[in-house]
Order: C-alpha cells, then sequence, then structure tokens
C-alpha cells in the first residue's frame, strides 16, 4: 500500500500557537503508512478574483498541495466567533478559478483549541459550513472542541490524559479519507 499523505492546515499565523502545537501533536498520532504535511498559508496574497486566470506561485502551491493530499484536517483558533482570515483566505483561493475548486470530495476534519471553555466551537461550526458549501465531506460526529490546558501538549506530544480519546479522532479521520476518498 502506497504512503497516504494527510495535510494539516492551522488557522493561525503564530509560531507558537496552541493550535500549531496541538496540530503538530495530533499529526505524530497518525498510524504507519499516513504522513501529514503542513500546507503554507502564510504567504498567500489575500483573493482577488482579478487574479484568477494568473494565480501567484503561493497560490498554486497551496492548490497542488491540496490536490496531493488524501485528505484535509483543519486545525483552528477562533477569531470573533468565526475562523481566521487568513485561512478564509486560503479557501477561497483553493476553490478558484470558478469550476476548479480542489474541494469537491477531498475528506476534511476540523479541530481547535482555545483557552475558553467552548474550544474554537463557533469558529469550527463555521468551517463545517463553507466545507459543505464546498462539497467537500467533513467527518461526522466527530466534533473536537478542546480547551487548551496544561498538559494537554507535553513535549510536542498529546499528553497522557488527552492521548487515547485524541487517538480515536485521528484513526476516525484516517478511515474517513480511506472511505471517502
Amino acid at each position: 500500500m502506497s504512503q497516504l499523505n494527510i495535510a494539516i492546515i492551522v488557522g493561525s499565523l503564530r509560531k507558537d500557537s496552541f493550535n500549531r502545537q496541538f496540530a503538530q501533536a495530533l499529526a505524530r498520532l497518525l498510524p504507519d503508512g499516513v504522513t501529514a504535511s503542513f500546507p503554507r498559508i502564510d504567504d498567500l496574497p489575500l483573493y482577488n478574483q482579478d487574479d484568477d486566470a494568473d494565480q501567484a506561485p503561493q497560490v498554486k502551491r497551496l492548490r497542488d498541495d491540496i490536490k496531493a493530499a488524501a485528505g484535509v484536517l483543519f486545525v483552528t483558533p477562533e477569531y470573533d466567533r468565526s475562523i481566521p482570515g487568513v485561512l478564509k483566505n486560503a479557501i477561497d483561493h483553493a476553490t478558484r478559478p470558478w469550476g476548479q475548486s480542489v474541494w469537491p470530495g477531498k475528506p476534511t476534519a476540523v479541530a481547535g483549541v482555545s483557552i475558553g471553555p467552548v474550544g474554537a466551537a463557533l469558529a469550527q461550526q463555521h468551517l463545517r459550513n463553507i466545507l459543505a458549501a464546498q462539497s467537500s465531506p467533513t467527518l461526522p460526529g466527530s466534533e473536537m472542541f478542546i480547551q487548551w490546558k496544561d498538559g494537554l501538549v507535553v513535549d510536542g506530544e498529546i499528553g497522557p490524559a488527552s492521548r487515547e480519546h485524541m487517538q480515536k479522532f485521528v484513526d476516525a479521520f484516517v478511515a474517513w479519507v480511506k472511505k471517502v476518498g
């Protein structure tokens, strides 16, 4: 069996963001035969339909990264009760030009952490709505509203108190990618 690649798109640009740390720790839970890639979104220009005919190299790179992935895991914070603008910008670029979206049929999952007790719930719901509009099948029944607390990520790994729960999520996503993709 060939190697399965999961793209993990982090909706935060901050180098030491909780969501980036969480995403990297989740990647370590992927089973043998599954690799993670982290497509860049920090260098994308703002989406402008005028550029559809001649997309920037960074946009082409993002689209190629998503096309090459068997599935996409989004790990996002919540900004003002929604997803960060940088994440929406990346998604918009990947939907264009019209009729050439890379999202239809691409299996996805959504997770996020927050210092608040609702764990980025509204951002994740907005992201699910966006993905549904793009015909991107999102892992059903696995809501990941995680509050960032000491011990969630320890030395780059999911901490012992959360490991079993997070492993179930990662395993369910990999099974979803294999089923849908």
